[in-house]
């Protein structure tokens, strides 16, 4: 019984939009109405700029982390991280809004966090220098899910797997991203501190 809750806990924790919730109430409008459409950070930071995409980054990662702790606590690490995967997936797919969510990329980073801080800093840093250095944050965010199962294999099968769900899911969601940047049509973002 303490399984399904932590599952359905974490499908609702991550199902909440914050990026919508806090554009709105910063008077920017209907995020899904403007930029990309997408309720994620780098919509918000086209419409609002970097400190509330840096906000909107840091909600997202702690409702991830909020549902890994609750599995860990339930049933240990490999449970959490599925917890996790949960989050995302409610995330991407949010009940709220019709499920139609964001890419789950700040979310992802949540989980890395709470499983393995240092699995954190590696695809964090590998973000860094892709996003800044291409312009893409899609291509950052690609990299790091390439990256990602090959971090939780290194600690176990039992991380290996959900980190891989993970990877793929968020890798679907970003599948017309990677047609962009194939085809040489995907935007750049501009790294504009507030508008």
């Amino acid at each position: 019984m303490m399984y399904v809750f932590a599952i359905i806990i974490s499908y609702l924790l991550g199902s909440i939009p914050m990026g919508l919730l806090l554009t709105r109430f910063m008077g920017k409008g209907d995020l899904r109405k403007v930029g990309s459409g997408n309720i994620g950070a780098t919509n918000v930071m086209r419409v609002g700029g970097l400190r509330m995409a840096a906000l909107t980054w840091i909600l997202d990662m702690t409702k991830a982390i909020i549902s890994v702790f609750l599995g860990i606590y339930i049933a240990g690490e490999a449970f959490g991280a599925w917890c996790g995967f949960v989050a995302i997936v409610g995330h991407c797919y949010p009940v709220w809004l019709k499920f139609h969510g964001g890419k789950g990329i700040s979310s992802l980073f949540g989980v890395l966090l709470a499983v393995n801080p240092l699995a954190f800093v590696v695809c964090g840093i590998e973000w860094l220098i892709v996003a800044l250095s291409s312009g893409y944050s899609s291509l950052g965010a690609v990299v790091a899910f390439c990256v990602m199962p090959i971090l939780g294999f290194a600690m176990g099968w039992q991380i290996g797997l959900p980190f891989l769900a993970i990877a793929l899911l968020c890798l679907w969601r970003h599948r017309e991203n990677i047609g962009r940047l194939v085809g040489g049509t995907e935007s750049k973002v501009e790294w504009k501190w507030k508008k």
